[in-house]
């Protein structure tokens, strides 16, 4: 199987391989690599080279118990210089989307265009932290994984489809993973700095990062666009595939 090797640890990845501008995909904490296949699917249909990835300590990827955790975008600079990737498109979803803005601004050459979805992007501003607090108080965190990532639509009205997201959700090893600090701390002044073209989408029924929150980074990032899919949950790409490749790639068409 492919592996980058890194510092006490090995990403395992997917690459469609193709000619087709290379499109880089950083899954939420709750799933793996494997909760995009609605989405490789879809860009390869439409010409891109779609690369998948697991975080470290995630899925098929593997970490030693006694090495340096390391951040998500150092880590997805090794893999990008493995790949010889000279310039990209970065897709990042929730938690993978602090690893996705920290990326966009430590490493902006690299970025032809950064989507963030349903993400609160890990930014430290006590004001930003404060809004957060009133939105995911502690009964949310509490609450069954499912009920957290999906939305209630979804859940009504895909048994099949909530069951093989548990699935991944368990295979991705939750005893094994561990939270990665970032190298920045990324505020909304700092937000203001990134250069990518940058669209934000949010779902409409995302009970951890819903629009309003997310407006507020949308509302810093120069020249950013903002979308919001109705009914979806925090798990947007999986729930709403359909709507969400539509959304993504005709901002992907006009960059």
């Amino acid at each position: 199987m492919p592996f980058v090797e890194l510092s006490g640890a090995r990403l395992w990845y997917a690459d469609s391989g193709g000619s087709g501008v290379p499109v880089v995909f950083v899954h939420p904490a709750a799933t793996t690599s494997a909760c995009w296949v609605h989405q490789v699917e879809a860009f390869i249909a439409a010409g891109y080279r779609c690369i998948t990835y697991d975080l470290r300590g995630w899925g098929k990827s593997e970490m030693d118990a006694d090495a340096e955790v390391g951040t998500m975008s150092d880590d997805l600079e090794a893999l990008v210089e493995a790949l010889r990737l000279e310039s990209f498109i970065l897709v990042a979803a929730a938690y993978g989307g602090f690893g996705g803005v920290e990326y966009a601004l430590r490493f902006p050459h690299r970025l032809r265009a950064l989507v963030l979805a349903t993400s609160q992007g890990g930014l430290v501003d006590a004001d930003y932290v404060s809004v957060l607090e009133r939105v995911v108080s502690p009964p949310i965190r509490a609450l069954p994984v499912h009920l957290r990532e999906l939305g209630p639509s979804y859940r009504a009205e895909n048994p099949q489809g909530v069951e093989r997201w548990l699935q991944i959700a368990h295979e991705s090893g939750e005893g094994n993973r561990r939270r990665q600090p970032r190298a920045l701390e990324i505020t909304l002044a700092l937000l203001e700095t990134l250069t990518a073209p940058t669209l934000l989408v949010a779902g409409a029924a995302d009970l951890l990062a819903p629009p309003a929150l997310m407006r507020l980074m949308a509302e810093r990032i120069p020249s950013c666009v903002f979308a919001t899919v109705a009914e979806a949950g925090h798990s947007a790409h999986w729930e709403r595939a359909a709507e969400w490749n539509r959304i993504v790639l005709a901002f992907l068409h006009q960059h």
